[in-house]
């Protein structure tokens, strides 16, 4: 089935099905509003990435693929398929706020992923897709599988590996609008002094990365340090890594705010 029949066979979300997939979150809303209301540094663009028509595309490991059915991937817009993390809370804000804009939003993150892994697997989960936003969140894994021996990877392994994905896509796809979300690290659960300073320069690598591709920076790292000061880390990442519901609700919240949508 191609991209088109996709949008045209799914239903639009109802906007039962986006109060209940907002409500675990909506305890984050004065948190996004205070930090939104405090952000300076990652305004919004003039004009939304997002365009009438538009297939949006989410990419990265297991924070983004937040229990997404494998089976039902390939349908465009619904829970299922979208996980149930920052990535379907964006998509069921952007379907229920932009119900006549024919937008497409497919997910294909998966647990574990590295940058290296993604590259695997991108012609098939990616440029096949054919999306005109991409949105990348990547990097976690890169250091946590270092730092419990499942990986002997560096950062600039990463920061060569990214690029060169960037550098690949933006080949295939020479209009596609790339959106580089910085990786993060709540310092509770998993999360120690042993990922740091370390943790910082994949941050700054990524950066560089959307710099150099001239894509829209999402600062998830800034936003969370925003959000440790309004209430524990524990609220928005237990384990330090993978989001809960509030912590989700903010990512989304930016990420709409950052990419203009």
């Amino acid at each position: 089935m191609s991209t088109n029949e996709h949008a045209a066979s799914v239903s639009p979300i109802s906007r039962r099905q986006f109060a209940a997939a907002s409500a675990a979150g909506v305890t984050a809303l004065a948190a996004a509003q205070t930090i939104a209301a405090e952000a300076q540094s990652d305004a919004a663009p003039k004009q939304s990435l997002i365009e009438l028509g538009a297939v949006i595309l989410f990419q990265g490991d297991s924070i983004t693929d937040a229990g997404r059915s494998r089976e039902q991937a390939d349908v465009a817009n619904e829970q299922p398929g979208l996980g149930n993390g920052y990535a379907w809370l964006a998509a069921s804000q952007l379907l229920v706020d932009r119900p006549d804009d024919k937008l497409t939003i497919f997910n294909r993150g998966i647990s574990g992923n590295k940058v290296f892994q993604l590259a695997e697997r991108w012609q098939t989960d990616a440029l096949n897709l054919k999306p005109d936003v991409l949105s990348i969140l990547i990097g976690v894994n890169d250091i946590w599988h270092k730092l419990n021996g499942q990986y002997d990877g560096t950062v600039e392994v990463y920061e060569k590996d990214y690029l060169a994905l960037v550098k690949r896509t933006k080949e295939a796809l020479p209009d596609v609008s790339l959106v580089i979300c910085e990786p993060f690290a709540l310092r509770c659960g998993a999360v120690n002094s042993t990922w740091f300073p370390e943790f910082d320069d994949y941050r700054a690598a990524a950066k560089r990365v959307a710099d150099e591709a001239g894509a829209v920076f999402v600062p998830f790292q800034e936003m969370f340090d925003r959000a440790a000061k309004l209430a524990p880390p524990e609220r928005w990442a237990k384990d330090g890594v993978h989001p809960t519901a509030d912590g989700a609700a903010l990512m989304a919240h930016t990420w709409r705010r950052i990419v203009g949508a």
